[in-house]
This record gives structure tokens, C-alpha cells and sequence, in this order.
């Protein structure tokens, strides 16, 4: 894996950790090219991190900051091992902790977030995402202009998005299927 464009373009990421799923290379590339300038300065939150991936080429497209947040110790290390790799740790935090728990949590201090990229396990329940969804409209999102884009599975069913988003782009890429919602 790599980072396909900005500044790291073409920074070889460190290996991907058991258990982890990242997104490829060709979808992360149709996805932020897709985002355009919706990346430039803005604040980012990356959750499921996994590699972390997704929020570094954010950076290195020019996103201002970027909290990571993943809940495998092993996978929070690559994520930081990463940041270092592509010189982007000083505009950057991991958090190790689970995403639902994040999200519910009253401590929003380090919002509110421009753009939300979220890459949960296919295998993950509908019920547990549609939760993910509600929190993030509960104080994480910026008041206007935000953007979130959610990884699935072609063959997952796909979540039921909070009714005040719209989906503005439906992406495919091999077997991931990417949504790109914002207000409405």
C-alpha cells in the first residue's frame, strides 16, 4: 500500500496489520478524486482506521488536521508508525478506542470534523453502524459543508443514513462499495 497523491504521494505504508482490511489503493484514489477540494483545509476524522490510510492521504491532499480512531492497539501503532513515514504525525492523533464508544462519548473537544471517513468491517452489524451514524450527527459533524464518506461491502446491506443526509456519490471498486453523504 501506498499514498496515491499530495504531499507522501507515493510513501510506502508500513504492513498491514492481521485483521485488518484496508481500502486498495484505486478506491481510495477514486474516492478523494471525487472529494476534490472538500479535502483542502479541512479538519478530518478518520474511524475504523485500520492502517490510518484514508485519513493520511486526507493530510497529504492537504487536509488542515486529522484525529485517527481504531481500536486495535497493534493497529493504532501502524497508524502511527505511518504518520511518521509520511512526515504528517505533527498534524494528527490516534485514538485507541472503540468507534461506537467514541462516538457516544460527550467529549467532543476535538471536533467538529469537515469530513468523516469511515471503513468499518463488512461483517459489522447494520444496527451497531446506524448507531455510528447517529453519533456522528450528535456534535461530531462541522454546522454546515460537511462530507462523509462510508466504506461497505458490495454484497453488505447497506445502512439506513440519517434522514437530514443525502447520498451524493455511490462509488464502486471491486468489492467496496464507498457513499458519499452530506447534508441536505
Amino acid at each position: 500500500m501506498r499514498i496515491v497523491a499530495g504531499t507522501a504521494g507515493g510513501v510506502r505504508l508500513a504492513p498491514v496489520p492481521p485483521g485488518v482490511r484496508p481500502v486498495s489503493d484505486r478506491a481510495r484514489e477514486g474516492l478523494f478524486a471525487s472529494l476534490g477540494d472538500r479535502v483542502v483545509g479541512a479538519r478530518v476524522l478518520d474511524l475504523y482506521a485500520g492502517t490510518g490510510a484514508l485519513g493520511i492521504e486526507a493530510l497529504s491532499r492537504g487536509a488542515s488536521w486529522a484525529a485517527f480512531v481504531e481500536r486495535s492497539r497493534r493497529a493504532a501503532r501502524t497508524i502511527r508508525d505511518n504518520l511518521e513515514r509520511t512526515r504528517l504525525a505533527s498534524r494528527a492523533a490516534v485514538r485507541v478506542v472503540d468507534v461506537n464508544r467514541f462516538v457516544m462519548s460527550d467529549n467532543k473537544s476535538i471536533g467538529p470534523f469537515d469530513l468523516c471517513l469511515l471503513d468499518p468491517p463488512y461483517e459489522i452489524g447494520v444496527g451497531e453502524l446506524e448507531r455510528v451514524l447517529a453519533g456522528l450527527a450528535s456534535g461530531w459533524l462541522a454546522p454546515s459543508g460537511w462530507t462523509v464518506a462510508l466504506t461497505r461491502g458490495i454484497r453488505s446491506s447497506t445502512p439506513v443514513i440519517p434522514v437530514d443526509w443525502r447520498v451524493t456519490r455511490r462509488l464502486e471498486y471491486g468489492d467496496t462499495l464507498v457513499l458519499v453523504c452530506s447534508e441536505v
